[in-house]
């Protein structure tokens, strides 16, 4: 049976209103013994350090394989660029090849 809000719980026909009080043991109740702190500032600081390493650990491996990824490219455009370059140097030897052999004849 689900209670609604405003509704009083029913007891054999009839609306049963809870009292709102303590019992006396809980009025008397001795006071937890006094403990010693934790450090607030100590807690904090090792919150601190402990979320800075891991940040700087995310952060490192991040920009590792950021390099990673920018070093491949650029070995890869350096051996497109020398692959041309020979490509050049080879036509470049044909057509001297070329210019000899016209100023022979």
């Amino acid at each position: 049976m689900a209670l609604r809000l405003g509704t009083l719980p029913v007891l054999y026909g009839r609306a049963v209103a809870r009292p709102f009080s303590t019992s006396r043991a809980r009025l008397e109740a001795v006071p937890l013994p006094a403990r010693k702190p934790v450090g607030a500032f100590r807690g904090g600081l090792f919150g601190f350090l402990t979320g800075a390493v891991v940040a700087g650990a995310s952060v490192y491996y991040y920009v590792l394989g950021d390099y990673r990824v920018s070093n491949e490219m650029l070995n890869d455009d350096i051996l497109a660029l020398q692959n041309a370059t020979m490509k050049l140097q080879s036509y470049i030897i044909e057509l001297e090849d070329r210019v000899d052999h016209l100023k022979k004849k």
